[in-house]
């Protein structure tokens, strides 16, 4: 999905793991997907103050792990896309705070809706903030060196989505929102423990996969080992939907599902739910070549590489005017001429968010020769802004906000369009609850608007 929807951020904390800092190298370069803009690290040395590592770009040019390393065994990391607070240096993470003499630093990824509420209320207090990101209120939140019941305590006043590390100098705090919208799991490497936004960043640092943090769970490691604290009983298992549907990588596992094959059985579903006659299916390169695959194998019809993706042209979302943003899709993408000409295709995308992108697709296959182009998106239609983290800001730039299937379908001028349900897509996880806030504007909070 090109020139659409936003990215969240990622975060990756180790425990008593040796080369602490050429882990969470390792770890953050496997959620880069979740983040491109900054990214850092905090290590914790046995003694002497935290050091501290981040800036603007991408892991390999701003955490060298070839360089000389931070010193100690324990470090979190983490991978930015601004969703909430601006572009500059202050409000790249982890941050790093001192109280009492005492250190300690976080990480987050997810937006918090009250946060401004909660900033007046500090502010009022005397508090100072030297960001403006939510995340900073969580520091102000703990009033002091964090134990695991004052986390608890802070996490009871803050609401929406969080995917929270906290480290002292004796312990790594791993915090998952109650709704559990954000993806946060735990492993093992040797002695140490490692926590992570997804579970393919345990498996780049060879960890061993224990469990997910459940929603509204505290997982406390140190000395003593691991302990969990639940610090709200009132949870529900909502992970956001696109997280299976674009965010998360194929060779992640979220709540017991793989995330490849979440989107495989979309593909299937999304067949059962619109056949339609035609010759090949292809995908759109990288988060609809599964879905593709399980539509084609449920049509019966060859899976073809009909769309090729050249991985070293800049991100086409970033861009500052929409003609920039088209001109990008063209550079990003190109057909297969051979393999469409003559023939009716199917064309499986994950989302449609301004059109814009699919509109480009479909020109590009008419002119390589396509007789026809059907367009068959792996989730429901997008029709409401998300608060909890990706970059859907207003009704107004959604194409199927403000258009009809019909509508949508002239507007990106394709032969027929078609979207997976809201039932389909629980059935691809096999679920019973899911965010799909931006696909019905059912939210799960309050919005304090």
């Amino acid at each position: 999905m090109f020139g659409s929807l936003h990215e969240e951020c990622g975060v990756f904390g180790v425990w008593n793991v040796g080369n602490a800092y050429r882990t969470v190298c390792t770890g953050l370069l496997s959620l880069q997907h979740r983040g491109q803009e900054a990214c850092g690290i905090v290590t914790f040395p046995p003694e002497g103050k935290p050091r501290v590592r981040k800036g603007a770009g991408l892991v390999w040019s701003v955490l060298d792990a070839e360089e000389e390393a931070l010193p100690g065994a324990c470090a979190i990391g983490h991978v930015r896309y601004a969703t909430s607070g601006g572009g500059d240096t202050d409000n790249i993470q982890p941050f790093l705070f001192r109280s009492a003499g005492a250190y300690f630093a976080l990480a987050h990824n997810g937006n918090l809706v009250n946060a401004e509420l909660l900033k007046a209320r500090a502010s009022r207090s005397g508090a100072l903030f030297h960001s403006s990101s939510d995340s900073e209120v969580f520091a102000h939140l703990f009033a002091g060196v964090p134990d695991l019941r004052g986390i608890g305590a802070a996490l009871n006043r803050v609401d929406g989505a969080f995917g929270l590390l906290v480290m002292t100098g004796d312990r790594l705090y791993a915090c998952r929102d109650r709704y559990g919208f954000r993806p946060l799991c735990i492993g093992k490497l040797g002695e140490g423990y490692v926590v992570a936004s997804e579970s393919c960043a345990l498996d780049a640092v060879g960890a061993v996969f224990l469990r997910d943090i459940e929603p509204g769970e505290i997982v406390a490691v140190g000395a003593a080992g691991m302990e969990s604290y639940r610090f709200s009983r009132s949870v529900r298992h909502a992970l956001c939907a696109m997280e299976y549907i674009y965010f998360a990588r194929p060779d992640s596992d979220i709540e017991g599902v793989n995330v490849h094959a979440f989107r495989r059985e979309s593909g299937r579903i999304l067949y059962e739910e619109n056949p339609v006659a035609a010759d090949i299916v292809i995908g759109v390169p990288d988060s609809g070549l599964s879905a593709a695959m399980g539509y084609a194998r449920a049509a019966g019809l060859p899976l073809e590489t009909g769309l090729v993706k050249n991985a070293y042209v800049g991100r086409t979302f970033i861009q500052p005017a929409q003609e920039m943003r088209e001109a990008g899709v063209l550079m990003k993408l190109s057909p297969v001429r051979q393999v469409v000409r003559g023939k009716r295709v199917v064309v499986i995308d994950d989302s449609i968010v301004r059109g814009t992108t699919s509109r480009k697709i479909v020109r590009m296959l008419r002119k390589a020769g396509a007789a026809e182009v059907h367009m068959k998106i792996s989730s429901p239609m997008l029709l409401s802004p998300c608060f909890y983290g990706i970059d859907i800001s207003t009704e107004a730039e959604l194409l199927c906000a403000r258009c009809s299937l019909d509508e949508a379908c002239r507007a990106i001028g394709a032969d027929s369009l078609s979207f997976l349900s809201e039932e389909g897509l629980l059935r691809a996880g096999r679920r019973t609850d899911l965010c799909m806030a931006c696909f019905n504007r059912q939210y799960p909070t309050d919005l304090y608007r």
